[in-house]
C-alpha cells in the first residue's frame, strides 16, 4: 500500500503543476494580453509583453505533458476499479493534450509576426495575421477544453467507486465535466451570455479539482485496503 501511497501524492504533485501552469499561462498570460477581436491591440500588447507571452507558451507546453503523466498516474493508481473506465479516462487526456500542444503553434506564429520574425505583411497585416492566429488558439483552446474537461467523468466515476476518497468529491468532478461541456457550448452557441454564466458552471470544477489535488497530496489514500478489494485480494 506504500506504494500506492507515493504514486497518490507523485500524480497529486503533478496535478498542483498542472492547475498552476494553466492558470499561469490562460488567466496571468493571455487574458492579460490578447484582446479577442481586436487585432491591433492584441499585436500592441504582444509587443509590449513579448517575454510574458512567451512564458505563457512554455507554461502552457509544460502543463500539457504534466497533463499526460498525470493522467498515466492515476490511471495505474485507479485500474483495479474499472480497467476500461481507467483507459477511457487516459484516451480523452491523451486527446485533450494533442490538441492543447498543436493548437500552440497559433500562439507561437503570433508571436512571431507581432515582433517582426515573420516579415514581408507590412504594419497592418502584421497586426491582422497576430490577432488572426491568437483569435485560432483561443478557439483552439477552447475545442480541446471538450476533452480536458469530459476527462472528469471517468475520473469522478473511478474516485465515487474506489472507496479511497468521499463519493462528494467524485461527484463533484463529474458534476465539473458537464460544467466544462457547458460553458464550451455557451461560448459557441450564446457568446453574449458565455462571461456571465462560465463562472457558474466551472465553478464545481474548480472546487472538485482542487480539492482533489490537496486530498492526493495531503492524505493519498488509506493505509489499509478498502473492504471492496478485500474478497478480490483474497479469491
Amino acid at each position: 500500500m506504500g506504494s500506492e501511497r507515493r504514486l497518490a501524492r507523485i500524480a497529486g504533485a503533478m496535478y498542483l503543476v498542472v492547475a498552476v501552469g494553466g492558470i499561469f499561462a490562460e488567466v496571468v498570460v493571455r487574458q492579460r494580453i490578447v484582446e479577442t477581436g481586436d487585432a491591433a491591440a492584441t499585436a500592441d500588447n504582444i509587443r509590449a509583453s513579448a517575454g510574458l507571452f512567451r512564458a505563457g507558451f512554455a507554461a502552457d507546453l509544460v502543463q500539457a505533458t504534466f497533463f499526460l503523466f498525470t493522467a498515466m498516474a492515476l490511471y495505474l493508481l485507479l485500474r483495479h476499479v474499472d480497467e476500461l473506465v481507467a483507459r477511457t479516462m487516459v484516451i480523452l487526456v491523451a486527446v485533450s493534450v494533442a490538441i492543447m500542444s498543436l493548437n500552440l503553434l497559433n500562439q507561437w506564429i503570433a508571436l512571431r509576426v507581432a515582433t517582426g520574425q515573420e516579415l514581408g505583411f507590412g504594419p497592418g497585416g502584421s497586426d491582422a495575421l497576430t490577432g488572426l492566429f491568437a483569435d485560432m488558439h483561443h478557439f483552439g483552446y477552447l475545442i480541446a477544453q471538450m476533452f480536458f474537461g469530459l476527462w472528469l467523468l471517468p475520473l469522478g466515476y473511478l474516485v465515487v467507486r474506489s472507496g479511497w476518497f468521499p463519493k462528494a468529491l467524485g461527484v463533484l468532478l463529474m458534476v465539473g465535466a458537464g460544467g466544462y461541456v457547458l460553458d464550451l457550448f455557451g461560448r459557441f452557441l450564446a457568446p453574449g451570455l458565455a462571461d456571465t454564466i462560465g463562472p457558474i458552471v466551472l465553478t464545481p470544477a474548480a472546487i472538485g479539482e482542487l480539492s482533489f489535488v490537496a486530498w492526493l497530496l495531503i492524505k493519498a489514500v488509506p493505509a489499509k485496503e478498502p473492504a471492496a478489494r478485500i474478497p478480490a485480494l483474497a479469491a
